[in-house]
């Protein structure tokens, strides 16, 4: 018995992409308390921004649901994505001990990603979105963002 080949499944259009990350994220906050899917809008709006195509937008409202365990890999795996979306989500998906430099080197490997981090860094390191925060949260953060930027060769 032979299988017969699945047809390709055509990948969300943007706004189910939009709407499934506000779900998944739903009961979750950022730093300052605010609703976390803010930040996810503002990422996939600065990928829009800085010319980004609909698979960065994409992968810009999933870049934190695996790692915030919102949505498992397997979830990841088998959702009506394209390659490159998943590709460039695992790509920024932070892991467990991982050291910054092998984190970095994992963006610039993987095409779409260095402009998905660098939207997320924009935001993370809005001085508005950190003035809200302690003095010592604000310091410790505002040290690790420019680390990363360093490590992907990104400028101020």
């Amino acid at each position: 018995m032979t299988e017969t080949p699945r047809a390709p499944v055509a990948p969300l259009p943007p706004d189910r992409v939009a709407a499934l990350a506000r779900a998944a994220h739903a009961d979750q906050t950022d730093k300052a308390g605010r609703p976390y899917a803010e930040h996810l809008r503002a990422v996939a709006e600065g990928v829009r921004a800085r010319g980004g195509d609909e698979e960065e937008i994409a992968a810009a409202w999933l870049h934190d649901a695996v790692e915030d365990d919102r949505l498992t890999r397997r979830w990841l795996d088998e959702a009506p994505l394209t390659r490159r979306t998943k590709d460039i989500v695992l790509a920024v998906t932070k892991r467990p001990g991982e050291p910054p430099e092998a984190y970095a080197a994992r963006i610039l490997a993987t095409p779409g990603a260095l402009l998905v981090k660098e939207a997320d860094l924009a935001h993370n390191a809005d001085p508005a979105r950190l003035a809200v925060l302690d003095g010592a949260t604000r310091e410790r953060l505002t040290e690790k963002y420019a680390r990363m930027r360093a490590l992907l060769g990104l400028g101020e």
